[in-house]
Formats: C-alpha cells, sequence, structure tokens
C-alpha cells in the first residue's frame, strides 16, 4: 500500500511554518525503520511568540460567545471526520498501528470535539440567595486562560483531542505540544480547526526538545493551566514546574492494569477479549489489561484459551488490511520488551507464547504471555507499555484485591465475574480511575478518564472535562 507522508509544520498564530533555518527531528516509519519525514523543532523565539499569540488569542477567544465556539469545533469535527481516512494513513504511518485501530481513534477523536461543542453551551453559574436585602450574589465559571497541552505519540489523535476540545469549549487558548514521533495526526485535527474557522491565535502547535519547550511554557507568566498525558516520571517533573508557579495541573499518567477473573465468569470471553485488549495498539495503551489474575479453579482454562488466542494474532505492517498487531513505535520499546522478557525468564519465569524479536526491519516484536514471574522481576512493577502478557493465580477474592492493587498505580481495572455481590465487592475494593466488569471497553466519550494515585490526577471527557479549564468567580453586588 503506498502512501505518502504529509509535510510537518509548526501552527504558530494561523501560520504554518516549515523546518527552514530551524533543526529537525526524524520521523521515522516503525514496520520498516525508514524516514518518512523531519519534523521541525521550535526555537525559543518560537516559543515566545507563540506563547504572545496565545495571549493574544485568549483575549479573542473568551470573548466569542459559546454558541459560536460551538460551531466551529462541530465544522472541526465534521472535517475529521470527512478526512478520516487520509489522518488515519497518516498515523499508522509514523506511529505503526493497525488501520482499523487508526480509523476508529480517528473517528472518537472527532466526537469528544461535537461532544464538548454541546458542552461549550451548558457553561453555566449559579445566584446564590444572600443574608442581606438588596444584595446580588452570583458564582460565574470563566475560561481560565491559555492552557500549556503536552501529549504521548501513542494515541496522535484521540489524546489531543480530548485536551482541545475541553479547553477550547471552555474559551481557553491553547499550545498543544504533541509528540514529536508522531506529529502528522495532531496536525491534521489543528488544520481541521484552522479550517472549521478558528480564530488565528487560539490555537499553535509546537515541536521541539521536549524538556526545553516543556520548562519555557510552564514558567511563563501567560500559561494559566498544565495538562500532560505521558509517563509518570516525566508527570512528577512537570507537575513541579507547574507548582512553582501556583498553577493547576491535570495528569495523565502510566497504569499497570489488573484483570480478575473469577472461577464462575464466562472464561472464554474474559480470555479471548483479553488478548484483544492487551495487544491492542502493541500494548502501548495505558490503560491495556497488564495482569491476569485468574482464580485457581479456572486457571488453566484461561491459560490454555488465552495462550491459542495470543498465537493466533496476525502481526505486520500496520497498513495491510490483516494486520492485527502492527510494530512498537521505536527501538527504545523495542529493547525495553527485550530485558523485560530476559529479565524474567532469568528469575525463573514462563514463556508460553512469543517472547521475542521477531526478525526483518520494523520494530516488531511477537506477542509474549508469561506465567510464573517471579515478584522480584521487573515486569511486576514496571509498565511493560509493550505486547507482554501475565498470568498469574490466586485463591481468594481478598488475595486477588491485594495484588491487583499492590502497585502505586491507579488508572484501570477489570473483573470478570457472573456473581452480583462479587461484582460490587469488586469495583468497590479495587484502587483505580475506571473499572471495567464484564467488559474491557471502558472509554466513551461521555464518561471520564482518569485515574489516581501514581497514575495522576484530573479527568477529561465527560462532564468532568471540561472543568480543569474554567475558574469559579464569586460577585456580589449591591
Amino acid at each position: 500500500m503506498n502512501v505518502s507522508y504529509d509535510p510537518l509544520y509548526l501552527f504558530i498564530g494561523g501560520e504554518w511554518i516549515s523546518s527552514q533555518g530551524r533543526a529537525t527531528a526524524p520521523v521515522l516509519n516503525p514496520a520498516t525503520e525508514v524516514v518518512i519525514g523531519q519534523v521541525p523543532l521550535a526555537t525559543s523565539a518560537d516559543l515566545e511568540h507563540a506563547l504572545a499569540v496565545a495571549q493574544r488569542g485568549f483575549e479573542q477567544w473568551r470573548a466569542t460567545v459559546p454558541a459560536e465556539r460551538a460551531k466551529v469545533l462541530k465544522r472541526a469535527s465534521a472535517l475529521i471526520l470527512e478526512r478520516v481516512s487520509h489522518i488515519a494513513e497518516q498515523m499508522t504511518l509514523e506511529e505503526g498501528k493497525p488501520i482499523a485501530e487508526a480509523v476508529d481513534e480517528v473517528t472518537r477523536a472527532a466526537e469528544y470535539f461535537e461532544w464538548f461543542a454541546e458542552s461549550a453551551r451548558r457553561i453555566d453559574g449559579r445566584v446564590v440567595p444572600a443574608n442581606r436585602p438588596g444584595v446580588l450574589q452570583m458564582v460565574k465559571r470563566q475560561a481560565i486562560g491559555p492552557v500549556a497541552a503536552f501529549t504521548p505519540w501513542n494515541f496522535p489523535a484521540i489524546t489531543p483531542a480530548r485536551k482541545l476540545s475541553a479547553a477550547l469549549a471552555a474559551g481557553c487558548s491553547v499550545i498543544l505540544k504533541p509528540g514529536e514521533e508522531s506529529p502528522s495526526t495532531a496536525l491534521a485535527l489543528a488544520r481541521a480547526l484552522d479550517d472549521a474557522g478558528l480564530p488565528k491565535g487560539v490555537l499553535q502547535v509546537v515541536f521541539g526538545v521536549p524538556d526545553q519547550v516543556s520548562s519555557q511554557l510552564i514558567a511563563s507568566p501567560i500559561i494559566r493551566k498544565v495538562t500532560f498525558t505521558g509517563s509518570v516520571p516525566i508527570g512528577r517533573l512537570l507537575s513541579a514546574r507547574a507548582a512553582e508557579g501556583v498553577k493547576p495541573i491535570t495528569l495523565e499518567l502510566g497504569g499497570h492494569g489488573p484483570v480478575l477473573v473469577f472461577d464462575d465468569a464466562d472464561i472464554e470471553r474474559a480470555a479471548v477479549e483479553g488478548v484483544a485488549n492487551r495487544f491492542r495498539g502493541t500494548g502501548q495503551v495505558c490503560i491495556s489489561s497488564t495482569r491476569f489474575l485468574i482464580q485457581r479453579g479456572a486457571y488453566d482454562r484461561f491459560v490454555q484459551r488465552f495462550v491459542a488466542a495470543t498465537q493466533a494474532l496476525r502481526v505486520g505492517d500496520g497498513l495491510k488490511p490483516d494486520t492485527q498487531v502492527g510494530p512498537l513505535a521505536n527501538a527504545r520499546q523495542l529493547a525495553k520488551m527485550e530485558e523485560l522478557v530476559a529479565d524474567a525468564v532469568a528469575k525463573g519465569a514462563q514463556v508460553l507464547a512469543g517472547g521475542e524479536s521477531l526478525p526483518g526491519p520494523g520494530f516488531f516484536f511477537a506477542p509474549t504471555v508469561l506465567a510464573d514471574v517471579p515478584m522480584d522481576a521487573r515486569v511486576m512493577h514496571e509498565e511493560p507499555f509493550g505486547p507482554i502478557a501475565i498470568l498469574m493465580p490466586f485463591d481468594k477474592l481478598a488475595d486477588g484485591l491485594r495484588e491487583a492493587n499492590r502497585l502505586p498505580y491507579g488508572l484501570s481495572a477489570y473483573a470478570f465475574t457472573r456473581d452480583a455481590r462479587t461484582a460490587i465487592d469488586v469495583a468497590d475494593g479495587l484502587e483505580a480511575g475506571m473499572i471495567g466488569i464484564n467488559q474491557y471497553r471502558i472509554v466513551a466519550t461521555e464518561l471520564p478518564f482518569g485515574g489516581f494515585k501514581e497514575s495522576g490526577h484530573g479527568s477529561e471527557g465527560g462532564i468532568e472535562g471540561i472543568e480543569h479549564y474554567l475558574t469559579h468567580k464569586f460577585v456580589s453586588q449591591i
């Protein structure tokens, strides 16, 4: 399949700025390891320009009535859907995920703009009865100000869409820094917003050396809100930088999703759908199920079905329509998978499927199933963020919950049981921001997305998603 890669730019003040006169970073197709583009890296002057423009854009956009903001977001949603095939191809070229997954992601990104377009029209306040005659007391909710948004490479459409749609609906301007390894997808969203009539300067898209960009943007007094999706260590760093300016920050960080499968569960469904969930996005999904905890009476049946379904997966270039698992996004991820498996095996783990890199060009690693993994193995503590599944038995509910909650992560968790009492107890006992009972698909536009503990704080999506971009103002009038 011959697909061309779009030129790459910075987008500042409504202008598409080429790489001329700027350093660049190569963009690779992870299925071939061929360089397909050069992404321009913003200079310090570019970032200062973006900040100044974002301030002017905010002053204009916050004064735009909600109905007009909603129209722009709805037009952008429609344009993204019109362009879904092209944007999905760009995503697969630069990030590697199977084209069907890319189409689904772009479609859901459009849904966020549609959802928050309606939310823009529903930002309200309240009148509070006063305890003195002749006094009018009001609480108003207003846009917090220019936002610095940082997104990773693994979901280059839906993650920026969650942040952009909510912030723009609230009346904020945004400087977006996507991952440099998958830049074209985010630029396609910006193109749709620009074509939809978003005023120049309300959205800027910049790329650069991550540490330099984040330190300069967050330190600026112009930025009033920070939002970040990525790793726990970087989340800690950006949180500290935001704290220096007493700026609120939303963090969506890593996970190590446990799945509790009880003896009475539909074992076939839990196993087959578990394989699909675990290896979706080549396992580079923060809410993926990673640790499958199976009650001992169902353990052998689950393992047999899970391993068979894993071995049946088709691995290949994401542009091929029959591919189910694409390459890892970069060489770093491939090396990490090799290290985690080697460490687990050296400490006594059993490899039931996969366990090795695949020959030929591209960052391919076989979908891998590990059992009998000792507690001192790295993979039992570190988020794999790749195609590795861990299977382990447990006896009683309390044992399963203890292991599920052992790690400092609290993003996603899952459970399979036919018993209503068990389902209630598990939902109450699991320490996670998002929980699926008898299903793995837990993300929807109208629902909050986020976790707690070291998986971050704050939610995106749903009615909660816009709150982080609003501030409350109390007005008392005589």
